[in-house]
């Protein structure tokens, strides 16, 4: 999924793309949970998770009290990867609708 698709797109000779709005994912009892090891990406556990690398930001959105600024979550930390993500990506629309 491209994420930017739904950002408001600004100036129309030379477009920019506004701040693109993330959700809150709330917790739900069919989340999973992982431990990281050395080399786990987001993208690739979108990849293996959901079949799509571009949903890294689920992952990363679900643990806040990680930093969001890497690909890279903290080796040996418990992560929540959510599993109804359906719910989470129409939020995401809805948020950025342009």
């Amino acid at each position: 999924m491209n994420r930017y698709q739904y950002t408001k797109v600004t100036g129309r000779r030379n477009p920019t793309f506004g701040t693109t709005k993330y959700p809150v994912v709330p917790l739900s009892s069919s989340d999973i949970y992982v431990i990281t090891q050395e080399g786990d990406r987001y993208d690739q556990l979108a990849q293996q998770y959901y079949g799509d690398s571009g949903l890294w930001w689920i992952i990363s959105c679900s643990n806040p009290g990680l930093k969001q600024n890497s690909y890279y979550p903290p080796i040996g930390v418990q992560i929540r990867i959510p599993q109804d993500i359906s719910r989470v990506i129409s939020k995401f629309r809805i948020l950025n609708e342009r």
